[in-house]
């Protein structure tokens, strides 16, 4: 499926699961879809199932705007609780759309939880109490860290989110995308295949190998990833020591709510305290085209001016970085702020940090992997065949969940019916349905006033609030009193 075709089944109100390889151009559309709303006057909650993946998208845990905090279970009177919590009623209350990335680590009975809060909150028993909800992901990635207890070692895949009742209840249609934004290289890419297949011949193998070094004393300048904290650390401390060179340090700056300050910061690729060199090897942790760099340009540091790093990217580009902001927005408005140089140390960062960025190249030890996808995830990170340098990897970083395989044929066959079936509806019926779903959110410009059987209160109508391009309130025109019953919906409806 095409990033066009699955944001426009995104537009009509549906319930999706926007998914496809690594590089496919999920992070862009489900942001298509954002931007659209915000521009018709609907902000999304957006949110993911790490601080690392919330901190990307500038929204926040899933756990934290449910308000579930890291509990693995919660009771009716749990739940009920959390109504005597006014901002968390107040927030899934006006919340039109619930966005979940990375949805592949997200526990199933966390899922679970989500969906029981918002049907209670928002008291309406619909899934996700009647919100769009949209879950991004790919289930070939990290899996969701879930207690080890006797029942789950029977059944290994129970802590997937798709054999949640939320996930079965939601009913999601598939959209997964085949385009490739990120490999350039056929015969890369078709490995990648193979190994999401479980297709480990040979040519796997041996494409592998030709990738491994053997001489250890002559390994490529490139950014290490490693399976463990502790060998990044050790790597990057080091490496930087070797530099005879005055530090500069870089503090980040905060504003906000203390919790989620907290998270941000422990999501944020940049560091709280920032350790620069001269000659000191960097990432930069977030995108700016018109500068010239996205999340995973590696770069020198090669001077300063007015205080800040000047980074020199390929050859002949030198970027001076200024500091930039994640944010964590809720409703449109932000909660908290994290300031910093967007840069980090870059001989080496974990696998799991790695996820969702695009690098030129990479060394990895895939020798001491220890679950599904991780080898995967490290693997797709680079762009080509030639970009990937490997020390070494074990059988395990070539294997990939089983059910997840399994229920990936399902995926792939219910996205093609889903588009099969969209692309008969004719583009002016499509724009009906897209106009008709905005209207009913709230969305869209002016006013309109539509039959409610609940709503006496203005003679059998309710006005909805709409809004003009860019999201600024526009102008109404009073209705005739006497086709209204009498009522003035300017004066009477409270916006």
């Amino acid at each position: 499926m095409t990033q066009e075709t699955a944001l426009n089944i995104l537009k009509t109100g549906a319930n999706v699961f926007l998914t496809g390889e690594p590089g496919s151009g999920k992070s862009y559309t489900i942001k298509s879809y954002i931007d659209y709303l915000a521009s018709n006057g609907v902000h999304a909650s957006v949110t993911a199932s790490t601080g690392i993946a919330a901190t990307h998208i500038g929204g926040m845990t899933i756990h934290s705007w449910a308000g579930i905090g890291i509990k693995d279970s919660m009771t009716d009177y749990e739940i009920e609780a959390l109504h005597e919590k006014e901002y968390i009623v107040k927030r899934l209350q006006k919340a039109k759309v619930l966005i979940i990335d990375e949805i592949s680590m997200l526990p199933a009975k966390t899922l679970d939880m989500v969906n029981a809060v918002c049907k209670s909150i928002r008291n309406v028993d619909k899934s996700f109490g009647g919100l769009q909800i949209i879950f991004v992901g790919d289930f070939f990635q990290l899996p969701p860290i879930i207690k080890k207890t006797d029942t789950l070692e029977l059944f290994e895949d129970s802590g997937f989110t798709f054999t949640s009742y939320a996930w079965k209840e939601s009913k999601p249609l598939t959209c997964y995308l085949t385009e490739q934004h990120r490999q350039s290289d056929s015969e890369f890419s078709a490995m990648l295949q193979s190994i999401r297949a479980g297709d480990i011949n040979g040519d796997v193998h041996s494409t592998l190998q030709s990738r491994v070094f053997v001489d250890r004393d002559n390994l490529p300048e490139v950014t290490k990833l490693y399976s463990h904290n502790s060998h990044v650390d050790t790597v990057n401390e080091r490496e930087l020591q070797k530099i005879k060179q005055s530090t500069q340090i870089f503090e980040m700056r905060t504003t906000g709510k203390e919790t989620l300050i907290a998270t941000m910061m422990k999501g944020c690729l940049s560091p709280q305290k920032l350790e620069l060199k001269l000659g000191a090897k960097v990432m930069f942790t977030k995108n700016n085209s018109d500068k010239g760099f996205v999340n995973g340009t590696l770069g020198v540091v090669v001077g300063y001016e007015n205080n800040f790093p000047i980074v020199k990217v390929g050859k002949s580009l030198n970027i001076t970085v200024e500091p930039m902001e994640w944010s964590v927005m809720d409703n449109g408005k932000v909660l908290a702020t994290i300031t910093q140089i967007p840069l980090r140390l870059a001989w080496a960062m974990t696998i799991h940090k790695s996820q969702g960025m695009s690098l030129d190249s990479a060394l990895m030890d895939l020798s001491q992997v220890f679950e599904y996808g991780q080898g995967y995830v490290a693997l797709s990170r680079v762009r080509t065949l030639a970009g990937l340098h490997m020390l070494g990897y074990n059988d395990r970083a070539l294997e990939v969940h089983p059910r997840v395989r399994e229920e990936d044929f399902s995926f792939k066959s219910s996205s093609d019916t889903a588009e099969y079936e969209f692309l008969q509806i004719k583009k002016d019926e499509l724009k009906k349905i897209h106009e008709r779903y905005l209207a009913s959110i709230g969305g869209g410009e002016g006013v309109v006033l539509q039959k409610e059987d609940k709503a006496p209160k203005y003679n059998g109508y309710m006005a909805k609030k709409r809004f003009g391009k860019g999201g600024k309130k526009v102008a109404v025109k009073k209705p005739k009193k006497e086709k209204y019953g009498g009522y003035d919906f300017e004066s009477e409806v409270i916006y």
